[in-house]
Parts: C-alpha cells; sequence; structure tokens
C-alpha cells in the first residue's frame, strides 16, 4: 500500500523535528532553552479561565459552523479599535490560525493554483498550500536588506497566469518584518491588476516596536472584496493550546464556500470559544504592556547575537522572532552540535534552522530562527550560548 502523493510532498516541521534530540539533552542533565518555537511564557490572561469557570449550561452542545455569536461580537469591538467594520458574517471561527489557513486555501484554490509566498516563511504553509493542490511560489528577500519585499518589481517578477493569491504575513514570522500602510496599498494595487487574493496572516498585529503603527489590511477599504483575514488567540494572548482562530472578509462568496467546509468539520470548541470572548474584550493596556515586554525580550536578544563575529542581522520591526544569518555552512549540524556534544555549566540552546523556511533549494542554510518568547534574562543566555556554541563548533 502506497500513501497519496500529497502527504508524501509534505515536510516535517523544522520547528519541532528536533525535539527528540533536545529531549536526550535534558534527560542527561543539560538545561536547554527552547528558542525554537514561538511559546510564549507569559501567563495567559486570567479572563481566559474565569470565562470558562462561569459557563453554566447544562449541556455542552454543538455550536454553530460560524462560532457562536459572543465571540463573534467581541471580535467585531476588537477590529473597531482600529478603525474596521465588520458584522457577524464577516466572522468565521475557526480551530486556531492553522485551520483558518487550511480553509481558506482549500476554498480558493484549485490543481496547480500558484500562491505568491515572501520566502522565508511560517513553514507549514508548505502543509496548507499542498493539501489544497495549490504550489506556493517565492518572493525571495535577503537578511541583507531586512527580508523586505514590498515592491512591484519584487512581487511582479513572480507573478504568471496561474497565481491565484498572495499571502503577507505582517509582523513577519519567522523575519519580524513588518509592513507599513503604504506597503500595504502598493499590495493591493498589485491585487486589483491582476486579480489576485490577499491572504493576510495578522496573528502577531499588535507586535510593531518602535514607534510602529498597527496596520492591517482590513484597513483598505477599496480591496475589501479580495482580502482574507487571518487571525488568533494563541501570540497575542499567550493561549497557543486554546486553539482558537478567525478568518475575516467582506467576500461574500469566499465566505459561503468556508462555510460548506466550516459544516463539515461540525464547528469550534464551545467552551474554548467562550474564553477566547473574554481576551478579546481585553482593554488596550493589555496589548501595551505586552508590546513593551517584548520589545524589552527582542532588545535583550538581538544585543546578544549581535555580539558574534560575522553575524547578519537587521533588528526586527515585530513579531517574536529573529532571523540571523551565521558563519556557518550548515545550521541543522550546528544545532545537532549544541545539543549532541556542547554544553556551558550545564546548559545548551535549541533554536530553528532556516532552511525549511524557504522554498528555494540551498536557501537558509546557513539562517536561523530564535522566537525570543522567554525572559530578558533567559534571552540573553540563550543568545550567549549560541555565540559560545559557534566558538566551540568552529575550533572542535
Amino acid at each position: 500500500m502506497e500513501l497519496s502523493k500529497r502527504v508524501q510532498e509534505m515536510q516535517f516541521s523544522p520547528i519541532r523535528k528536533f525535539n527528540p534530540i533536545a529531549q536526550k539533552a535534558k534527560e542527561d542533565g543539560k538545561k536547554v532553552y527552547h528558542l525554537n518555537i514561538g511559546q510564549p511564557d507569559v501567563e495567559t490572561p486570567a479572563c481566559f479561565m474565569e470565562a470558562i469557570r462561569s459557563f453554566d449550561e447544562k449541556v455542552i452542545a454543538y455550536a454553530e459552523s460560524g462560532g457562536i455569536t459572543v465571540l463573534q461580537d467581541a471580535i467585531i469591538d476588537y477590529f473597531k479599535m482600529y478603525g474596521m467594520d465588520y458584522k457577524r458574517e464577516n466572522i468565521m471561527i475557526t480551530s486556531g490560525g492553522s485551520e483558518a489557513l487550511t480553509m481558506t486555501f482549500l476554498s480558493i484554490i484549485n490543481e496547480g493554483d500558484e500562491i505568491l509566498m515572501p520566502e522565508p516563511f511560517y513553514t507549514n504553509y508548505h502543509t496548507f498550500a499542498t493539501e489544497a493542490g495549490g504550489k506556493l511560489v517565492p518572493i525571495t528577500t535577503k537578511a541583507e536588506e531586512g527580508y523586505h519585499y514590498a515592491t512591484k518589481e519584487k512581487i511582479e517578477a513572480v507573478i504568471t497566469p496561474k497565481t491565484k493569491a498572495i499571502c503577507c504575513i505582517s509582523p513577519g514570522n519567522p523575519t519580524g518584518n513588518v509592513l507599513t500602510l503604504d506597503e500595504m496599498k502598493l499590495i493591493g494595487e498589485i491585487a486589483k491588476e491582476h486579480d489576485l487574493y490577499i491572504i493576510a496572516d495578522e496573528v502577531y498585529r499588535e507586535f510593531a516596536y518602535d514607534g510602529r503603527k498597527v496596520t492591517s489590511f482590513g484597513m483598505l477599504d477599496e480591496i475589501a472584496d479580495r482580502v482574507i483575514i487571518v487571525d488568533s488567540v494563541s501570540k497575542r494572548f499567550s493561549a497557543c493550546g486554546a486553539r482558537v482562530g478567525c478568518v475575516v472578509s467582506k467576500n461574500a462568496d469566499f465566505m459561503e464556500g468556508m462555510m460548506k467546509i466550516a459544516q463539515g468539520r461540525l464547528c469550534v470548541p464551545t467552551v474554548d470559544q467562550i474564553g477566547a470572548a473574554a481576551l478579546y474584550r481585553l482593554p488596550a493596556s493589555y496589548y501595551d504592556e505586552m508590546r513593551e515586554e517584548y520589545c524589552g525580550r527582542r532588545d535583550a536578544a538581538y544585543e546578544e547575537l549581535m555580539k558574534i563575529p560575522g553575524v547578519i542581522c537587521q533588528k526586527p520591526g515585530g513579531s517574536f522572532y529573529i532571523t540571523v544569518k551565521l558563519p556557518v555552512d550548515d545550521m541543522e549540524d550546528f544545532l545537532m552540535f549544541l545539543l549532541t556534544e556542547f554544553e556551558d555549566n550545564g546548559e545548551t540552546v535549541m533554536f530553528a534552522p532556516a532552511e525549511g523556511f524557504y522554498i528555494t533549494p540551498g536557501l537558509g542554510k546557513d539562517e536561523l530562527r530564535i522566537a525570543y518568547v522567554l525572559n530578558q534574562k533567559d534571552m540573553r543566555r540563550g543568545a550567549e550560548l549560541i555565540r559560545l556554541g559557534l566558538e566551540a563548533y568552529k575550533n572542535k
């Protein structure tokens, strides 16, 4: 018997595939600083569990396939903070941002359609596109240029008659690149000219630093019919395990197609939606505190990383990731060294090799991604261990 060609074309997550090696290192007595995965150590706001504890229905029944109204209304009010106006029919609740993306691709992609994707990019997009029979086409960016891609020349150079959509993760994972509203307008103009959907992955929306304003493709009314916003409680509210996300769009035909898929999977867990509604109603001060905390973590990690000889890295403008280019031929081999051979005072570090974040073969072998999800002291130590480990790796 044989597996499907589709699943054979998929890759294992470069973020998670070294977990067994790290676990062995911990069993051997090493402390491992986990900078490989975007799992914040910030406490989930207490309102999430308080809302769940106050849920007093006698039966946990199926929710509506599009989501419960209390959550849809909370999301509508959340977007109003940024001047965006949506109705319930524009909001589809999903099991996390991942299901939102999977359902989106299934709704708009035919076999062989192409989706433009700035690389490096969040690795699971490869799986989402493959599930739908689509093909990711890279817009290649460079560390030396801060991974910027929002120019007419770069985007139009890869558009073909098969291009169906452009994906924009802003603030970006894994690069931290943040699109300005003017750059979003430019992408919107290109999308209109070539009749493309814009898949706007904005799950890190508030993670914008150094005076950058919160931006969203939803702020551009002139392209509302082609914008599909993906959102999630995972990162913004440090609630990754809640698995609640949403798709937001004013394209009625698209939302009707999404409902067919949503009804097929029945619904998102009712109780988690109750908790998520409370999260979306947190005051604006919550986002200010969160932004300040992660900006400090970014600065701590960046300062230590820049002490590495030969490092190439521009300070990221948002999200909680840094992609770094180092004088290393094979980052996976370096990571294996850190986990199996290296230690400093009984400690080592784990990151995500960046090759798996690229489509273009050979790119990313000398790059790594770290998630600055630990406190400032631990972020400094983790980055220091990368520097000390690299010194030992070069001298082995």
